[in-house]
């Protein structure tokens, strides 16, 4: 059995605690499950699974289940990079970014995995537990602004805050993104209109619970601020949602979209104006972020061609023609 760095075996053990699979932690640590789950056997004979328990001390799980004296029994392929990962992610950055900037800008040729195993050797993840709502193709959006920090505004030629406009169809988490100097009512339509237009339709219903722009709360509710959002409503057929009934915890598509948007696209990055921005954003959606897979239907984020199936057909896409 591969021997573990008491390190490495105490956070196996944690997250085997938490009720993690085998088979995330084997992901996750960069494992193979036999490994996980030899040590899960000895780990539970020994007690050291029981979540109301105090974990371990390092000594008494090196004299238990052993250890080694070093983590990798290789130097990784990431190991020459280590200055310009530790930046990125001092930026930041996210996992994936961090593997898509080593391959383009320092000629890495290593794999994904290896970048994950050593990003988590240097900050080892922390567990959360979430709840997953999971919506039918064309059913939700989620809706949001987000913090995008200074842009140098082209009319003007001087910077000023910017903000990043996502919408994310539930079911695909497609998302459409833009970059906006305001959070006005009348910016907050159009970037709906042109989501809409980027989709090819719109959904049954938009969730917006996780705005913070008060006239945006206001304009859910006020009967006056509000009236220019519920005609785009009734006009594309969609059902405005302020919170989603009986979910008091979600797992939120639009925080993690904008959350990616900002650590993904962002991060690290430097533009001439939020015009060159916005360009390098749409590319970004189409090119990079819409051809993820989706870690629940295993499918490509954007995948479908409007003018050859028709958005009443792009079930991967989730939303209906208007």
């Amino acid at each position: 059995m591969e021997r573990l760095h008491v390190n490495v075996l105490r956070g196996l053990i944690h997250r085997l605690r938490q009720g993690e699979s085998q088979r995330a932690v084997a992901r996750d640590l960069g494992l193979s499950r036999l490994t996980v789950g030899k040590y899960a056997a000895q780990a539970r004979a020994a007690g050291y699974l029981d979540a109301t328990a105090p974990v371990p001390e390092p000594r008494t799980l090196a004299t238990v289940l052993g250890r080694t004296t070093e983590l990798p029994r290789q130097p990784s392929s990431v190991q020459p990079h280590q200055s310009v990962v530790e930046a990125l992610l001092g930026q930041g950055v996210e996992l994936m970014t961090i593997f898509d900037r080593l391959r383009q800008d320092h000629g890495y040729a290593g794999s994904y995995s290896s970048v994950r195993r050593f990003v988590h050797q240097l900050q080892p993840p922390e567990t959360r537990v979430t709840v997953r709502v999971h919506t039918a193709p064309g059913e939700e959006a989620q809706v949001d602004f987000g913090a995008a920090g200074q842009f140098v505004d082209p009319r003007t030629g001087r910077a000023r805050p910017a903000y990043v406009f996502v919408l994310t169809l539930s079911y695909s988490r497609h998302q459409y993104a833009e970059l906006v100097f305001d959070q006005k009512i009348a910016t907050w339509i159009a970037c709906h209109r042109a989501a809409f237009e980027s989709f090819g339709g719109a959904p049954r219903r938009i969730v917006a619970d996780n705005l913070k722009a008060a006239v945006l709360v206001a304009a859910l509710h006020d009967p006056v601020l509000g009236e220019a959002y519920r005609r785009l409503a009734q006009h594309y057929g969609f059902v405005i949602s302020p919170t989603r009934p009986a979910t008091p915890q979600h797992k939120g598509k639009v925080e993690n979209g904008v959350h990616f948007v900002t650590r993904s696209f962002l991060a690290g990055q430097q533009f001439a104006d939020l015009r060159i921005a916005n360009a390098a954003l749409r590319h970004w959606v189409a090119e990079r972020a819409g051809t993820r897979d989706h870690g629940t239907t295993h499918r490509l984020r954007w995948r479908c061609s409007p003018t050859r199936n028709g958005p009443t057909s792009c079930h991967c896409q989730g939303s209906r023609s208007t």
